[in-house]
């Protein structure tokens, strides 16, 4: 079945990001000239998805008002001259059909996507993590996609982490099926201590998952840090049902860290059109001094 639907869940704090997330939702810090929730709503564009959720707090209107349309900068713009600058205006307003819902309480990723369900209804759905931009050639959601697709199981993008940063990620039990697609029967949420670590494969910044996943949320427990977890709800599933792991071609950048920013920042612009040269320069020479 093809997957229409996405979630985008964008209503955490941003307290790794303080003080810049004060004020600013993390969403929309820059990327050049990009914020970075208007990446994570093209990559869904590109993979075909039709219609967009963006999970929201009182404090991410900005993210309402970015794609909106704004008839008083395109009149200047229009009246003066500057029509290329028009039509990028316009093509944000135009990327997707997105609407949008506020998370009252910050309750974790889990309820986040359970309050979804009223906008899903009984179909599958991907969810693209509003802390994770994925850059490639392939959307990295229409990888996973085209998994759920073939499996018509729920299906997780997993990457490799380093053994020492496992506890801060989930950690699956896979076997692989072909390249990079796996099966997945279990998965434990930031383990603690080696005997609880099934592989060093964990859940990076999608997913695509059936309408069950919703009654399951209402059964699960609260989990880590008091709050409700997406990945204990999806373990249930991995153990009944079974899921699929699709180690996705693209790189992952953490944007809830100050480091994943700057990652993030500095590559996007060394393939910017109109600064990459520049910048290149710029990189080689600050380089020298390092």
């Amino acid at each position: 079945m093809k997957i229409k639907k996405a979630i985008i869940p964008a209503a955490g704090l941003g307290t790794r990001v303080l003080p810049a997330s004060k004020a600013i939702p993390k969403e929309m810090l820059p990327l050049v000239d990009k914020p970075a929730i208007q990446y994570i709503v093209e990559e869904a564009v590109n993979a075909g998805i039709e219609e967009i959720l963006i999970i929201t707090n009182r404090n991410k209107t900005v993210m309402e008002d970015h794609f909106d349309r704004s008839p008083e900068l395109e009149q200047k713009l229009a009246e003066a001259g500057k029509l290329d600058k028009l039509q990028i205006v316009l093509d944000v307003a135009n990327l997707a059909e997105i609407t949008y819902m506020r998370q009252k309480e910050t309750r974790g990723l889990g309820h986040a996507v359970l309050i979804a369900r009223p906008f899903v209804g009984n179909e599958p759905f991907a969810v693209l993590y509003g802390d994770d931009v994925i850059v490639g050639k392939k959307p990295a959601i229409g990888q996973l996609a085209a998994a759920y697709e073939q499996y018509g199981l729920g299906v997780a993008g997993i990457k490799q982490v380093p053994e020492s940063d496992i506890h801060k990620y989930s950690s699956l039990a896979v076997e692989p099926l072909h390249d990079s697609v796996f099966k997945v029967t279990d998965m434990v949420e930031k383990p603690q201590t080696p005997d609880e670590v099934l592989s060093l494969y964990s859940i990076l910044g999608r997913c695509v998952l059936p309408p069950e996943i919703f009654d399951i949320l209402e059964e699960t427990p609260v989990g880590a840090g008091g709050e409700l977890q997406l990945t204990d709800a999806m373990r249930t599933l991995a153990r009944t049902k079974g899921m699929v792991g699709v180690d996705y071609e693209g790189v992952r950048y953490d944007m809830g860290s100050k480091l994943g920013i700057m990652k993030a920042s500095v590559e996007a612009a060394l393939i910017h059109d109109e600064i990459k040269d520049d910048f290149r320069a710029y990189i080689k020479q600050l380089a020298q001094t390092i």
